[in-house]
């Protein structure tokens, strides 16, 4: 009886500090959070970085900190499973009333596995699915505001633009208000045959990412919803409205997996990600928490989804479609559009880095703006799948080349540790299979993914086009870190002249190369395309040929400018002219 009593004090301190230091991140997290306002109306772009970086390291220090502490509390108890499901039961009601009571579930989850390292999951000390069966009702002050039209559609605008006044002044309300006015009626005159709409719903606070904010809402034609999303930047002489998005696809990629987390304070995370699924009804729930800066709860909504799907179907993981890695195994599932990438023993030549400095460009990856053609990548360790979901020259494959990391027990495949991203079409098999028209967009959009990444201080090392891949939207994307760094780590140079003929046509290079030497003339010889999208490419993008285009970037990023890059085409921005 006494043991009982103990242990069921020791399980009460632990779930109590666990639930603080829960406290502690969320209340942090809002604050860094709660600071984008500022940083966008003070255009403190390097300030608005900085937060990110500080933002997405917070949880890792919290946890960090309480796993210590929960060590000292239970002592000797402190790998006793019977302990932790006390606790867990403990926790469960301190967060029954909690509005943000899934992301608690999701960081008690990171408590149990840096304690246990848990192989596959253990549903008596962590949350496989919620304990809580019915999520919170909307409350009578829901995260929206709602606007109703009984007159003409600028008349919506006006009310909106003005309720989401920042300290800086609109450069031209009116004409912000009937160039958006414009953009709406045009839509529901084209494609939902309606002359007015009945009412917009808007996302109380404000999204702030980069050097854009975003109001976010819906449209009601009947009905029919219609997503709406109004970009608004901070010039020298103003606040301005810079497009407006009117489709699922536009939202979907402001709201991409290849971007960064956006910041925005809300109270009931859950009931905002259901408005979000509302306009973006394809889009993950997963993925959605993720974009809000909630990754840890995304990565768990993500692995309860593979479950589900698994439990539901019945193919196997086989080696995902594309050329083999010289890193990384990468398989799939056929009917899951997700990718698992497991890093090998040892790399094929040429390839000389190692392991940790691999896993380092993710890390590099996650703590940096993605522009739009990163990949966001999920990292997990000690995963366990039944062993006759495995193909069987998957697992050869895994058993030859990556032993370190998978291994085959009682009838399970149990795996160390994986990345998981959202599934590409590779690019060199894009351009094999579609098209011409598409064939020229994506080669197009190729080399404006090379220039984004150069305008975040990012270069991709290797530009190969089966390192890049194309999305659902068509968009072509980096997913291939081997050889990724940071552009002014690199050293831009022109290839000198030989001395003589027979120098320019000597297999090796007559002059000394630097680890850090790129010669950006060479990079027509990677490039791999057919003759006439060879030609397209040149056209848009022969800049890239030309270390003039590097060295500028180069001075731009060393000067500390934040450079533009836009969610949406350029051709979505609104024009200013009154005429």
């Amino acid at each position: 009886m006494v043991r009982q009593t103990s242990d069921a004090r020791r399980a009460n301190r632990g779930a109590v500090a666990i639930r603080n230091a829960f406290d502690s991140y969320h209340l942090k997290f809002k604050k860094i959070t709660r600071r984008a306002r500022s940083r966008f109306e003070g255009q403190d772009w390097l300030g608005g970085q900085r937060d990110a970086v500080e933002r997405l390291d917070l949880y890792k220090k919290i946890v960090d900190k309480i796993v210590v502490t929960i060590v000292n509390i239970l002592g000797d108890q402190a790998k006793d499973r019977a302990v932790w499901a006390q606790m867990k039961e403990r926790y469960s009601e301190l967060i029954a009333d909690r509005d943000d009571f899934e992301l608690a579930e999701t960081f008690f989850n990171s408590v149990t596995r840096r304690i246990f390292s848990t192989v596959g999951v253990d549903p008596k000390i962590e949350y496989v699915d919620s304990d809580f069966e019915q999520r919170p009702a909307e409350t009578e002050k829901p995260v929206y505001k709602a606007y109703t039209c009984k007159g003409a559609t600028s008349c919506v605008v006006r009310e909106i633009l003005l309720d989401y006044r920042l300290n800086v002044d609109y450069q031209d309300i009116e004409l912000d208000i009937q160039l958006v006015a414009n953009e709406i009626d045009s839509c529901v005159q084209a494609g939902y045959n309606s002359e007015q709409i009945d009412m917009v719903e808007v996302i109380k606070p404000i999204f702030y990412r980069n050097k854009g904010a975003y109001i976010i809402g819906r449209i009601y034609v009947g009905s029919q919803i219609i997503p709406l999303v109004i970009p608004l930047l901070n010039t020298e002489r103003g606040i301005i409205v810079d497009a407006v998005l009117l489709t699922e696809d536009e939202a979907s990629i402001v709201f991409s997996f290849t971007r960064s987390y956006f910041h925005v304070e809300v109270l009931r995370p859950y009931e905002l990600i259901c408005f979000l699924k509302s306009i973006m009804p394809l889009k993950r729930v997963a993925e959605l928490y993720i974009s809000i800066g909630y990754n840890k709860h995304g990565k768990t909504e993500l692995y309860r989804d593979l479950l589900r799907h698994l439990a539901a179907s019945d193919d196997t993981f086989v080696i995902a479609r594309g050329a083999r890695g010289m890193v990384m195994v990468v398989f799939t599932i056929p009917s899951y559009d997700v990718v698992f990438k497991i890093i090998k023993d040892q790399f094929t030549y040429p390839k000389t880095t190692t392991r940790q400095e691999v896993m380092d460009r993710y890390q590099l990856v996650f703590r940096r703006d993605r522009a739009g053609r990163l990949v966001d990548a999920q990292e997990f360790e000690h995963l366990e799948f039944d062993r006759s979901r495995f193909s069987d020259g998957l697992l050869e494959e895994l058993m030859e080349v990556a032993a370190s990391s998978v291994k085959v027990e009682n009838g399970n495949v149990v795996i160390k540790h994986l990345y998981t991203e959202r599934e590409l079409t590779p690019l060199n098999l894009y351009l094999r299979e579609a098209n011409q028209e598409a064939a020229c967009s994506a080669v197009t959009d190729y080399g404006r993914a090379i220039k984004d990444l150069a305008a975040t201080n990012i270069f991709p090392g290797d530009f190969l086009l089966k390192n890049f891949g194309v999305t659902r939207h068509g968009r072509v994307v980096f997913y291939d870190y081997d050889e990724l760094c940071l552009l002014t780590d690199c050293n831009f140079r022109r290839i000198p002249p030989g001395r003589d003929l027979y120098e320019d046509f000597e297999a090796e290079p007559w002059f000394s190369v630097g680890e850090h030497d790129i010669f950006p003339e060479e990079f027509e010889r990677f490039l791999g395309l057919q003759a006439y999208l060879k030609q397209v490419f040149m056209e848009k993008h022969s800049d890239l040929l030309d270390v003039e285009f590097w060295q500028d970037m180069q001075v731009r990023h060393r000067a500390g400018e934040v450079i533009d890059v836009f969610p949406y085409r350029q051709s979505k921005r609104l024009s200013r002219s009154r005429s």
